[in-house]
């Protein structure tokens, strides 16, 4: 993958920085300290290419960026008011009772817009694979943020978190990793399926999903955060899988795309359990003041898929 293209002033400067490797000159440093934003769109393109750099890089920036003080620097100036925004817009009840059961009715009653819904039933075949390009940008880690909690966590929980990540990670097969089989689904649909492919071409929307998850997983005292989003990511993926592989078979789209899906309607379903009882509750338990980041990150979760698909059902003026 190479560094995308700019979406603004930012994104245009860091990229330059990059390209040149004279992030770490003064002159680059003090550029990349006063530019701000151009819009939501390019101050998240250049926070999710500060986060690339921690993930598998660009092939057209040296390695060594990666811990140059200055992008760091800029990462934290950019996360800071995202973190804030996020809090902002989701914050925590306080969850009585057990916490795991306290967690599911959390997940549960939160009502959001659901595109596999739309997919199931009424989508056409250049919408769903608009949507399958957009889901990329994750599907093509899957995993990937919250294996940076593991090291982070006690005994308990993270024996429970590295049992569903080997599942996630195709229980030691190559061919069973959840985010290949992804690929091989893009690859019989006649799509890309090189990582950062389509990162181009998403909305803002999808950018600050994976934010989110990279900003969860980074930071250690957002470890709570982390695994909230990802116990409600687990409890509300089965049944909108079975509706995608539904929709998908309705569509006569190939069978590799289909079988994705299919893996995820009886693995999440399992993983749910897992995910709130196994790993939440259990952290919890051990640290009682991360309930709340656990409720935290399960809302911001919820809440940032609502957004991105109320807008992709006005887009597709389904709404």
């Amino acid at each position: 993958m190479r560094v995308p293209k700019a979406r603004g002033e930012l994104s245009e400067a860091l990229g330059a920085a990059l390209h040149d490797g004279a992030a770490t000159t003064a002159t680059a440093a003090a550029r990349l300290a006063e530019v701000e934003a151009t819009d939501d769109g390019d101050r998240h393109l250049a926070l999710w290419t500060l986060y690339e750099l921690h993930y598998r890089g660009f092939e057209d920036v040296d390695d060594e960026l990666e811990w140059a003080p200055e992008l760091l620097a800029l990462r934290r100036r950019l996360e800071r008011p995202f973190e804030a925004e996020l809090r902002e817009a989701f914050p925590p009840p306080e969850l009585d009772g057990p916490f795991g059961d306290a967690l599911f009715a959390l997940i549960e009653g939160f009502d959001g817009a659901s595109v596999a819904s739309y997919v199931q039933r009424d989508a056409t075949v250049e919408q769903t694979l608009e949507l399958l390009r957009y889901r990329t940008i994750y599907h093509l880690k899957e995993a990937d943020p919250t294996a940076w909690v593991v090291p982070r966590l006690t005994t308990g929980p993270k024996a429970a978190l590295m049992e569903l990540q080997y599942d996630e990670y195709g229980c030691g097969d190559p061919n069973r990793l959840h985010s290949h089989l992804f690929v091989r689904g893009l690859d019989a649909a006649g799509l890309r399926s090189d990582y950062g492919a389509y990162v181009d071409d998403v909305p803002v929307e999808v950018l600050v999903q994976n934010n989110a998850m990279s900003l969860f997983g980074l930071h250690r005292r957002l470890r709570g955060a982390a695994l909230g989003h990802l116990a409600a990511f687990e409890a509300t993926s089965s049944m909108p899988s079975r509706r995608m592989a539904q929709g998908l078979d309705r569509l006569g789209l190939p069978a590799e795309m289909i079988a994705y899906y299919d893996e995820h309607v009886e693995a999440d379903a399992v993983h749910e359990q897992l995910a709130v009882r196994t790993i939440c509750a259990a952290l919890v338990e051990e640290e009682p003041a991360q309930a709340a980041e656990v409720a935290f990150g399960a809302l911001a979760c919820l809440g940032l898929e609502d957004r991105f698909a109320q807008r992709m059902l006005a887009e597709w003026d389904a709404a």
